[in-house]
């Protein structure tokens, strides 16, 4: 990175990035998918393996739906969320990383769960005091893959410039929504070929979290 004596924010995804959830997202899609076709609002030819249950989620948003159907997926995802996040633990490196890194950069977590279980499973395993902000999916205007919640962060810390943030994540949606907000993304994990797929520019990829250390 060239601007790597620049960086003074570091924006997290949290499942499989920095937390290791039991959160079991297929079954979490595959049952949103389901009660918005049974509600009308997705087609049974709708192709769910290229979908994630925010993808989804979203895409019924555009076609429109109404506030009670839409409270009732959500409170779909919030109970798969709540359950995945009993018993979970960190990511091999997410302490030792963070110790390294707070005080030192602003840190933001931006995840697509919501705020409660966002803020529950940090809490539970003792990092949440690390973080400058948490953003979760009901301070997005849009769930990841929209670029919403790195821009809310952006702007709730509007001294950090553009070019002084980089994010982490294990999945494309979080490269996606990195890139559209103009932060520089790093892949964290085994999705290295699905980014390409999607078109997903990566500053660097990263096997062990510690690895970050040498990008900022």
């Amino acid at each position: 990175m060239n601007n790597i004596n620049k960086i003074r924010g570091i924006m997290f995804d949290m499942d499989n990035t920095l937390l290791k959830s039991h959160i079991d997202f297929q079954s979490m899609k595959l049952e949103i998918a389901g009660f918005f076709m049974e509600n009308g609002l997705l087609p049974e030819t709708f192709p769910i393996a290229e979908h994630t249950a925010s993808t989804i989620i979203e895409h019924v948003k555009l076609k429109g739906v109404s506030k009670k159907l839409y409270e009732t997926a959500m409170k779909i995802a919030v109970d798969h969320e709540v359950r995945g996040m009993e018993g979970a633990g960190l990511e091999p490196g997410a302490l030792g990383l963070l110790q390294a890194l707070v005080k030192k950069y602003v840190l933001v977590i931006v995840t697509n769960n919501s705020f409660q279980a966002a803020s529950q499973a940090l809490q539970i395993t003792g990092i949440k005091s690390n973080f400058d902000l948490i953003v979760g999916r009901e301070q997005m205007q849009a769930m990841k893959p929209s670029p919403s919640g790195y821009l809310a962060a952006k702007q709730h810390f509007s001294s950090v410039k553009s070019d002084e943030w980089i994010s982490v994540g294990d999945s494309w949606i979080d490269g996606r929504a990195s890139m559209d907000a103009g932060i520089p993304f790093i892949s964290y994990g085994r999705s290295g070929l699905l980014m390409e797929e999607k078109g997903i520019r990566t500053v660097a990829h990263i096997n062990d979290l510690m690895q970050l250390l040498d990008y900022v």
